[in-house]
């Protein structure tokens, strides 16, 4: 069982809900000034845990999302060669053509370095990207600088981002990668956990309710030949769904109704294994 958060700091956002571990190595890694790299399947919170840290620290929040074909430049800074062609073919352009820097575009890790405030910079789903990105990217977050090689100027932090790393462990990183950060895993939520987590965003569900969606839901990840479980998000939208459905009766879920399994299984083939294993729950 989950404890209750007694760190000081980062204690969770006003929809997220956290145990004292995980507080724990937030905080530590805000005071070392060191790269957080969480793992965990998908819907367990990784990439919400950067909003709710924004949030509670009223920092703002800066998003890269990897992609398999980034390159690092990409998300440093851009130089807009084809406006600056534009401009100098076409002559309607109120910038001198002949500043680069005026063509200069801030990647998100540019965005981070350059603002006059401290940011919360969330790199998301790491493992996407190929391993020189990965090293590469460590590199420059532990210089805090990288170099424009088109204007030859260097941009230093002005302030070191908070800087959180999800990876869904679809791919290993590389053990100088590992070595750069603080590591947790983040399990999927215990269901004690998970009705805090239900009841920070339903804070009058009716208990009978409550108790029933989630034996009803961890039984349904247990359907095996499912690739895609659901996952905490498909929970909360399944409830909302209940709530709001007139018709719906405790009562029915109890006997093994499961009404909307849509919502809980998007892929075809999910919702297919899914319907066939509910048709045995009933009573």
């Amino acid at each position: 069982m989950h404890k209750e958060t007694q760190t000081k700091g980062f204690k969770g956002g006003s929809k997220y809900v956290l145990d004292d571990e995980l507080a724990r190595i937030v905080n530590i890694s805000m005071a070392l000034e060191m790269p957080l790299l969480l793992k965990g399947e998908p819907g367990t919170g990784k990439t919400m845990l950067a909003h709710a840290i924004a949030e509670a620290s009223v920092m703002r929040l800066i998003v890269l999302n990897v992609k398999s074909s980034m390159k690092l430049i990409d998300a440093l800074y851009q130089y807009d060669t084809l406006t600056r062609l534009n401009d100098s073919r076409f002559g309607d352009s109120k910038r001198d053509v002949s500043n680069i820097e005026d063509y200069i575009r801030m990647g998100k890790i540019g965005q981070s370095f350059s603002s006059d405030e401290r940011v919360v910079l969330l790199i998301d789903e790491i493992d996407k990207a190929d391993t020189d990105f990965q090293d590469d990217m460590l590199d420059v977050l532990d210089q805090m600088e990288f170099d424009i090689i088109e204007i030859d100027k260097t941009i230093k932090a002005k302030h070191r981002p908070v800087i959180i790393i999800t990876s869904n462990a679809k791919k290993d990183l590389s053990d100088p990668f590992l070595g750069r950060c603080n590591f947790h895993h983040i399990a999927f939520p215990e269901p004690d956990m998970m009705r805090k987590i239900v009841h920070v965003h339903f804070t009058d569900i009716d208990k009978e309710l409550l108790d029933s969606a989630i034996k009803t839901f961890y039984r349904l990840r247990e359907i095996r030949g499912v690739e895609k479980k659901p996952a905490t998000r498909e929970l909360i939208n399944w409830i909302r769904a209940l709530k709001a459905d007139p018709d719906f009766r405790v009562k029915d879920l109890i006997k093994g109704e499961v009404p909307f399994l849509g919502i809980l299984f998007k892929k075809s083939p999910d919702y297919s294994v899914a319907q066939n294993a509910v048709a045995r729950f009933r009573v």
